[in-house]
């Protein structure tokens, strides 16, 4: 072997990389820039739960409720009763709900637990929250007694915990799975399109057709249409086998679920169709990768709430339709939604618009790549 030779192809390589500036910003820039939002979501105060408390003044359940409004494990605050509680839940301003009764005739205190139920963190910190209320609560009203006094009759106190939405079936793969499932689609049907579509123009395909009468916009749909077709199968397949294999949790209806695939599958066709019209290359059709697709799985909701996440970066995320994709998943198959829900119609009016904007400007800059 001749090292002469050996290091003259590894020179070429290197002026390669010097002449590829777009090479080296995706090498080099790109992973400080997903290491800065790893950094931005993870390294954030959560926001604690919110919690309503339903209790009566000046009794031991009063005494528990001030306790939870001054706790700092939950943001606690009064509410009128349980039905009012458990409609905020439904609207997502609460993640839980408290009601302090009075003991019953066997002098046993029940408080009920009513928690949201697609939030772990908030069914581990909750229930904690009011066992140290319950402490504090029972301090302030049986305070130090005189010598000689009779001691205040302290309940038993036996809390009862119910979810209004998914529950203790619920574990860490049901509450991913299924927004994950809409985010494969995506990658993967992504991938396929950039690649396949960069693939036609290099076999100048593209050009004999924008030499025929087609128009531009009946290309790009053209090839749309055809790429979804294969994304339709692919989305059938790995749904059915989240649903039934794996035995997702889902309360909502399965054709809305495969609805929303669809509208990520025409989406992500469409970004591949766009985004292939700026490479040379199938490289750099899938450097496009860790630019645009990553950041928007990390700013989507799927690990860390977007609420969760600083001021700035909750505007990034409510301006990017993955956001809306992992929401509207996530209101399907945990909370049972549907289509007469004003979320999911948002979320859907989103994904929507995602797609046209995006075939729109596919179509708008086809002409000037391929010529």
């Amino acid at each position: 072997m001749s090292l002469r030779r050996t290091f003259a192809i590894t020179g070429r390589l290197m002026r390669q990389f010097r002449h590829d500036r777009r090479t080296l910003a995706i090498l080099f820039v790109t992973p400080l820039l997903v290491l800065a939002l790893f950094a931005a979501l993870f390294r954030t105060d959560v926001p604690v739960p919110t919690v309503g408390v339903v209790a009566g003044d000046g009794s031991l359940p009063g005494a528990i409720a001030e306790a939870l409004v001054a706790s700092d494990t939950v943001d606690a605050s009064r509410i009128d009763s349980l039905d009012a509680g458990e409609q905020r839940l439904r609207d997502r301003t609460l993640d839980a709900v408290i009601v302090l009764p009075q003991a019953g005739g066997d002098g046993v205190m029940r408080p009920e637990v009513v928690l949201e139920g697609t939030n772990q963190r908030v069914a581990g910190l909750v229930p904690g929250a009011l066992q140290q209320a319950v402490v504090a609560g029972i301090a302030a009203y049986a305070p130090p007694i005189p010598s000689g006094a009779p001691a205040p009759s302290i309940p038993k106190i036996e809390p009862v915990a119910r979810s209004l939405y998914g529950g203790s079936e619920l574990d860490a793969l049901d509450l991913l799975g299924g927004p994950f499932i809409g985010l494969l689609v995506f990658l993967l049907v992504y991938v396929v399109t950039s690649v396949s579509f960069l693939r036609e123009r290099s076999a100048g395909t593209l050009e004999r057709l924008m030499a025929s009468p087609l128009r531009r916009t009946e290309i790009v749909v053209g090839y749309m249409i055809g790429f979804t077709i294969v994304a339709l199968v692919q989305a059938a397949e790995v749904l059915g086998f989240g649903l039934l294999v794996l035995n997702l949790y889902n309360a909502g209806s399965v054709w809305l679920i495969f609805g929303l695939e669809v509208l990520l599958a025409i989406g992500a066709v469409s970004l591949g169709i766009f985004l292939s019209t700026f490479a040379r290359t199938e490289f750099e059709a899938v450097q496009f990768i860790p630019l645009v697709v990553v950041p928007q799985i990390l700013l989507s909701g799927l690990l860390v709430p977007v609420s969760a996440g600083p001021g700035w970066l909750q505007v990034v995320s409510n301006v990017l339709p993955l956001t809306y994709a992992v929401d509207a998943l996530r209101e399907v198959m945990l909370r049972g939604a549907g289509l007469d829900s004003s979320v999911v119609l948002r979320d859907v009016a989103v994904l929507v618009g995602f797609c046209v904007l995006v075939i729109v400007a596919a179509s708008a800059t086809l002409r000037r790549e391929v010529a």
